[in-house]
């Protein structure tokens, strides 16, 4: 290696050089922050508790001044289910917790005959306080709302929705097409799988639906089994 090194030298001398440059080094600067600062953190997702911490005192519309109290959610933070309605009735304005009426026990037959409880799940509305008399949430409303339920869904990272109801349905994949042409087919929230179905409480006036809200949740039964959400 050196011989060749000393030949290559010579034929450059002949040549006239008589000085071969060195390449230049790289300048490495040396960056105090390194030894200040620490790396930049990874945000961390907001949680249940907190969201609700901030809702609870809520006075972003109208419904604030008739409300008992804001009814936020129930059952599990990490539900790969999540079961989105309307908005509270009287009793679940009471109680604080949503789906507690006749509706609600409806439901609870529903996640019964899907082999679940309220516990593996988790429950909210779509509007967090009551409107007078149960009449249907307004534009309104829904839009001060809307934010805090997608909240819920970033925090709780379902492996799917089952939304009941025309408001829900509507709101969550901001369409306007009736309950009744969107029920049944899978849609996409955010990437989730969605399943659109009847609410309870059309169930109560319309007992012949319940066929159809049990060929929907059949589905959803099938990915929860297979994984597939």
């Amino acid at each position: 290696m050196i011989s060749g090194c000393r030949v290559i030298f010579e034929d450059l001398r002949e040549s006239g050089v008589d000085v071969v440059p060195l390449l230049p080094q790289k300048k490495v600067v040396h960056d105090s922050r390194e030894d200040t600062e620490p790396p930049a953190s990874v945000p961390v997702a907001e949680t249940l508790a907190e969201i609700q911490q901030e809702l609870n005192d809520c006075q972003r519309c109208g419904l604030c001044r008739e409300r008992t109290q804001v009814v936020f959610g129930v059952g599990n933070p990490q539900a790969r289910l999540v079961l989105v309605g309307e908005a509270p009735g009287f009793q679940e304005d009471k109680k604080g917790e949503p789906f507690v009426g006749e509706a609600g026990q409806l439901l609870d037959r529903i996640l019964f005959a899907m082999k679940l409880r309220r516990e593996d799940v988790y429950i909210c509305n779509v509007i967090k306080c009551r409107p007078p008399k149960n009449r249907d949430p307004e534009k309104a409303e829904i839009t001060s709302c809307e934010a805090f339920l997608k909240r819920q869904l970033a925090a709780i990272a379902p492996e799917m929705i089952l939304s009941l109801g025309r408001f829900a349905t509507q709101t969550l994949l901001q369409s306007s097409a009736p309950i009744g042409k969107l029920r049944g087919h899978w849609q996409s929230y955010e990437g989730i799988p969605l399943m659109p179905t009847f609410h309870p409480a059309y169930l109560l006036r319309n007992p012949a639906g319940k066929y159809q809200v049990w060929e929907d949740v059949k589905q959803v039964m099938h990915r929860l089994q297979e994984g597939t959400g």
